[in-house]
């Protein structure tokens, strides 16, 4: 029996495709077809969880009192592992009982903090481009996006002033993120000072993702919006073991910040999920307790793919800035190409994957992001398949090398 006449909500029927599901699907295509892929286009971190971690999750799955429904708000200490290591990276203090959330990663948390605040026909700003959460997540919750366009030429920083002042005085929620998923951009502490300035004399919620502050290069240190004075009355910040500690697969982040706000997301997560296994939480744990040569090691094998890849785009002919901060570049498409058909173009010529700018809004048209989950001797060999397919850019047009 058909049940044709059984359609999916307007909220779903809003949002955009997701790029990354038919990217999967092109994949599988390529596959079948023999094709060696090389993916450098999802976030995903490559290479195995820290063995004290997994050995910490073993242990607490031999555990029977971690068998059992978690406490909804996240066991005791993984909230105080969290706190700690806020304290410890940041100088930031934070009460482990109210003023921090564990979440099924970040991009749940992301999501449901916009059910969770967000009515019908609430402004929410939001930078184009930006992670696809910031937005699909006020869109399933029916809000009103207002895009704030990013521009290279300001470094994609936002532009507060950009932002019209009818806009900014109806708007309720304010998304952003840096280190910057997908433009590798950050932000300096004085940004920082001004967006809570701004949030606080329109009285805006500021929602910051802070998910990849500790993959930082060359001596430089992110800001955490809760170093800024006042930034706790009307913020809050959410992070993720997925990046740091490549643990991608366990679904394991957090928020932390202001105690309302997050007493408000948990409320909605009581009545949809029972948090993460406790066993995870205690691999966490160990995660956040690493010592600090750890990140070192992490930041160290991003660093190196980073000049790597930059310097072999070079002689592609690509000037791609080198970045501070997270896994990605930032890179433009060939004159007259746009980010679909650049991605496409390199996907079926080379067996290489990158992902398309306008995958994160309208404001990433002209560009692809590239993921640095792969080690040089695959980045080289990714490399000499552009090169052999002609793949590079200039100015004026394609031409082959």
């Amino acid at each position: 029996m058909s049940l044709s006449w059984i359609t999916p909500a307007e909220r779903i029927q809003k949002l955009p495709p997701y790029v990354f599901a038919r990217l999967d699907e092109l994949k599988a295509k390529a596959r079948e077809q023999g094709l060696d892929l090389i993916d450098l286009g999802m976030g995903n971190p490559d290479g195995a969880t820290p063995q004290p971690v997994i050995e910490a999750a073993m242990k607490a799955l031999q555990n029977p009192a971690n068998h059992g429904y978690p406490p909804f708000e996240g066991t005791a200490n993984f909230r105080k592992a969290i706190t700690k290591w806020y304290n410890r990276r940041y100088g930031v203090n934070l009460d482990p009982d109210s003023e921090a959330l564990p979440l099924l990663g970040s991009k749940e948390g992301l999501g449901h903090l916009a059910i969770a605040y967000i009515n019908p026909g609430d402004i929410v700003l939001v930078p184009s481009p930006s992670y696809p959460v910031h937005f699909r997540g006020p869109i399933i919750a029916g809000g009103v996006i207002h895009s704030i366009t990013l521009k290279e030429e300001n470094n994609w920083l936002i532009d507060l002033s950009s932002i019209p002042e009818e806009v900014a005085r109806k708007a309720k929620i304010l998304y952003f993120n840096y280190p910057s998923n997908p433009t590798g951009a950050t932000a300096p502490r004085e940004f920082f000072e001004e967006i809570v300035a701004f949030a606080r004399k329109y009285e805006i919620l500021l929602v910051h993702d802070l998910c990849y502050a500790e993959l930082a290069f060359d001596g430089y240190q992110p800001t955490s919006l809760l170093e800024i004075p006042g930034a706790k009355d009307i913020g809050v910040e959410f992070h993720t073991l997925s990046k740091t500690y490549n643990m991608a697969g366990w679904r394991v982040g957090f928020v932390v910040g202001n105690r309302h706000v997050i007493q408000g997301l948990r409320t909605l997560k009581t009545n949809l999920d029972y948090g993460i296994f406790s066993a995870l939480q205690t691999a966490a744990e160990t995660a956040l307790e690493l010592p600090d040569t750890y990140l070192q090691e992490v930041q160290n094998r991003y660093r190196t793919r980073r000049d790597f890849l930059i310097d072999g785009l070079g002689k592609l002919g690509w000037n791609v800035p080198k970045t501070k901060a997270t896994m990605y570049l930032w890179v433009k498409c060939p004159v007259g190409m746009g980010s679909t058909d650049f991605a496409l173009d390199v996907l079926q010529k080379t067996g290489v994957v990158v992902t398309p700018g306008n995958a994160f809004g309208a404001g990433g048209e002209g560009y692809v992001r590239i993921s640095l989950i792969a080690d040089c001797d695959r980045l080289g060999e990714a490399l000499q398949r552009f090169k052999q397919a002609g793949i590079c850019y200039q100015q004026e047009a394609v031409v082959s090398v």
